[in-house]
């Protein structure tokens, strides 16, 4: 068994940190943005005094923050985990994160003796739960294998893209498809409830055709059961559809259904729904429409 550094125990960090627990791992972790949970405590999970200290303890290290600088200053900050890494220590990046700095914070933990990973993940907080998640992985194939064994506890579906940045890369196209396909859920399940259909039925319907999906089964019941509790955060799918445009900038790309999806979403943040779940895109189009689904 592995002694694994976690950094990050938030809405998809905590399940999964449990599994690793439940599998015979030690962890070790550090109160970044909230208090250890109690579950995790109740299992021995280990809190450090800072990332540093955490990297010292173990042999590898985990981060699962929500943003690039929040992995910039967990990694490389005044105590961060560069400062107590040990030689030959795997770090595994499983936030949502920018390609390009992801592979500068990889060549700085190589050089510093370590080896680095990302492996991004889909499936909300339920694939966290199950230990169901699609795990991304950008990095050598000697970190790969390290890694598998690992990953495996916490995910189903695991693929190695290929170097360092590239799993973030997937992820990236995984939220441009996810966005699209809440915002086209939304938009059918809008149309069958103002035209005066049975919107459940609909939605039953379709789920035996060519439009099923995941997104349709999952969030179309949140959208007509009106629960939009997270989940996984609107404020957090907009991070990822910027790191989207962002990158289509530089590669010269028009994406014009991220770009429309982004505008959804800050529709909802303006309203107060920053931390809705993403399925509340829902509601952006509800306000144009001035229907409400179900009504």
């Amino acid at each position: 068994m592995s002694k694994i550094g976690f950094i990050g125990l938030g809405i998809m960090g905590r399940p999964m940190a449990g599994h690793l627990l439940d599998a015979g791992h030690e962890i070790n972790t550090v109160e970044f943005g909230s208090s250890l949970p109690a579950d995790l405590k109740e299992k021995g999970a280990n809190v450090c005094a800072n990332p540093k200290e955490v990297a010292a303890k173990s042999d590898v290290v985990i981060t699962m923050v929500p943003d690039t600088p929040d992995v910039e200053l967990v990694l490389f900050g005044e105590e961060g985990v560069i400062h107590g890494l040990k030689k030959d220590t795997l770090v595994i990046d499983m936030s949502s994160i920018a390609p390009i700095p992801t592979q500068e914070f990889s060549k700085r933990i190589q050089e510093a003796g370590g080896e680095y990973v990302d492996a991004p993940v889909s499936g909300g907080e339920g694939g966290a739960i199950n230990a169901a998640l699609t795990i991304m992985v950008g990095g050598t194939e000697k970190g790969f294998e390290r890694a598998k064994p690992i990953l495996e506890v916490m995910g189903k579906s695991i693929t190695h893209i290929g170097e360092n940045g590239s799993g973030q890369t997937c992820k990236v196209a995984n939220q441009i498809v996810v966005a699209l396909t809440i915002e086209a859920v939304s938009e059918g399940l809008l149309f069958a409830s103002k035209a005066g259909a049975d919107v459940a039925k609909v939605r039953e319907s379709l789920l035996g055709g060519l439009a099923q999906s995941k997104i349709l089964d999952v969030h179309g019941g949140r959208m007509i059961d009106r629960t939009f509790d997270p989940g996984f955060k609107i404020k957090l799918h907009q991070k990822d559809l910027n790191l989207a445009l962002e990158g289509a900038r530089t590669l010269n790309l028009s994406l014009p259904g991220t770009a429309n999806a982004q505008q959804l979403f800050q529709a909802c943040a303006a309203n107060g729904g920053a931390d809705w779940d993403h399925s509340g895109i829902v509601r952006a189009l509800e306000k144009l429409a001035d229907h409400e689904i179900g009504q």
